[in-house]
């Protein structure tokens, strides 16, 4: 079992490989500038690798990358490994990463509330309240409620 700074180390190596890889030799026409290296992760063991991935596009252009990156898969598993020097290069797994469709439907979340809110205050614009505006007792009030101003007595 590897220590979690050389799996963090071996992971960033195969972020940057993979992703220059990518860039610069595989001549895919699925993959192109469309697909963006988000993020690595390596087992303890240092075995296997799962890289994650973005796609700018629509549904057909992530379905096309993800071949894509099916096919280039060996390709980008010796460059890991040319550049890694371990005995053993780590497989390689890709997963397309699901923080973009996450931070879409925040910022959905976050309109919601934008909008609930307005109502809210619209609604709130020319109510009254159901008592009093200051509910709080003051020192005035307590100086009608026993009959005179307060006195400090000797």
């Amino acid at each position: 079992m590897a220590d979690k700074a050389r799996a963090k180390k071996l992971a960033d190596l195969i972020r940057e490989v993979v992703a220059e890889k990518l860039h610069r030799d595989v001549k895919d026409p699925r993959l192109g500038t469309r697909v963006t290296i988000t993020d690595t992760r390596v087992t303890g063991d240092l075995r296997e690798a799962t890289v994650f991935y973005t796609v700018y596009g629509d549904e057909a252009a992530r379905e096309e990358v993800a071949a894509g990156l099916r096919s280039a898969k060996g390709v980008l598993r010796s460059a890991v490994g040319a550049a890694a020097g371990v005995k053993h290069t780590p497989s390689l797994e890709f997963v397309p990463d699901a923080l973009p469709e996450n931070a879409r439907n925040l910022d959905d979340l976050f309109t919601r509330a934008r909008e609930r809110d307005e109502q809210v205050r619209q609604a709130s614009a020319g109510a009254e309240y159901a008592g009093d505006a200051d509910p709080y007792v003051k020192d005035e009030d307590r100086d009608d409620r026993d009959g005179g101003p307060a006195r400090d007595e000797d």
